[in-house]
């Protein structure tokens, strides 16, 4: 099968317009809320909430729990999460705190984001699974 012809690009590609747009109102959102100087907020959300949904979706294609056709599967995970994902934002607003000198906010941020992100893998894959009893 050839990825590279077919719905499975377009798949992709409409996900990532939801993740993309996603992730830059999410951003705004926190920013309009706790200052400019705080999007980093609206990065962790991001970034945890993605982690949850991956594991989420892909819990439920991967164990059979639901029937997920491919290309609901690469729009949601390669799409969505992928654009609406922001590792590298991530990276460089822990920079910004290392160049600030804010060693406290690098390691909460840095340290908080990567914990946080793992138990909304381990969420996501419980709530697929839990979802069996779900019709």
């Amino acid at each position: 099968m050839n990825l590279l012809k077919g719905r499975y690009p377009l798949a992709v590609a409409i996900g990532a317009i939801f993740g993309a747009l996603s992730r830059f109102y999410g951003t705004e959102f926190a920013k309009a809320i706790f200052g400019k100087d705080f999007g980093f907020y609206g990065t962790f959300f991001i970034n945890v909430s993605g982690c949850l949904l991956i594991a989420y979706i892909l819990t439920l294609a991967a164990e059979n729990i639901r029937i997920i056709s491919p290309e609901l599967r690469l729009m949601t995970t390669t799409g969505f999460c992928g654009a609406y994902t922001t590792f590298s934002t991530y990276g460089l607003e822990s920079r910004n705190f290392l160049d600030k000198g804010d060693i406290t906010m690098l390691l909460i941020y840095f340290v908080g984001s990567a914990i946080a992100g793992m138990i909304g893998i381990q969420i996501g894959v419980l709530l697929a699974r839990s979802s069996v009893n779900i019709s």
